[in-house]
């Protein structure tokens, strides 16, 4: 991507993938409506042309939540905007997989943020937690449903209602992250997923998503639907042939 963002840095660009970091170190990462804004055009970008997104944050912050000194400020109309519920869909909706590497502090949005990706993987020092009952709002961009949806009520409770932080091991033994690195080694564990995810079939990989998120009254019909295109794929005839030949060795 060519774009000169202000609050995002591009860090990796590449045919398969797109590497952004947060970039408000000054603020701890706070995402402001300039960082949405900019967040919105990497989905555009992505949504034209699918690559795996890979989304971190600075030395000890993922992201410490939506921008205060903004959020003070918002009215009841911002609220039924939706300004970061709809962006962190579309991150979540986006064709090819999305994985967010989270290095210290996730609170608050930063965390409804990691929560819309499809992977979570984490530094030892990660801390992912939702303080909005304290600053007397909810956690109303994904993390009164998508939390409950990856963790389970009773521990989202916890979180959202008692305000309990995660720390890196927790989260992992809730399965809320899948993996857990020293902060030095994190970037390189992102793309070493993202190149696991790379040697699949882009498209089958792309229905797969979709159709994991379909409502459950639309199976199996989905599942056929997808798969019959993908049967009349070359990419599919062309896999299975060097299956095939290789278990013949």
């Amino acid at each position: 991507m060519a774009e000169a963002f202000t609050t995002l840095e591009v860090v990796d660009d590449r045919s398969d993938r797109l590497h952004v970091r947060l970039d408000r170190p000054e603020v701890r990462n706070a995402i402001d409506r300039t960082m949405v804004l900019e967040l919105h055009d990497v989905c555009a970008a992505l949504e034209e042309t699918p690559r795996i997104l890979i989304i971190s944050g600075g030395d000890g912050v993922f992201a410490s939540g939506a921008d205060i000194s903004e959020l003070r400020e918002r009215t009841a109309s911002d609220a039924l905007e939706g300004i970061n519920s709809r962006l962190f869909s579309r991150i979540a909706a986006l064709p090819m997989p999305v994985i967010a590497a989270i290095d210290g502090w996730a609170l608050g949005g930063g965390a409804e943020l990691a929560y819309a990706a499809d992977f979570r993987i984490a530094s030892s020092r990660a801390r992912i937690g939702n303080p909005e009952t304290s600053l007397g709002i909810i956690a109303a961009a994904g993390g009164t449903w998508r939390l409950p949806e990856l963790v389970g009520e009773p521990l989202a409770k916890e979180i959202l209602l008692a305000g309990r932080v995660l720390d890196a091991e927790e989260a992992l033994a809730v399965r809320l992250v899948t993996e857990v690195h020293e902060p030095d080694a994190l970037d390189a564990a992102a793309h070493a997923l993202a190149d696991r995810i790379a040697g699949q079939d882009p498209l089958a990989v792309r229905f797969t998503k979709s159709v994991m998120h379909a409502p459950r009254a639309e199976h199996p019909a989905v599942d056929d639907r997808a798969q019959s295109v993908l049967f009349a794929s070359p990419e599919k005839h062309a896999r299975m042939t060097a299956f095939l030949e290789r278990r013949a060795k």
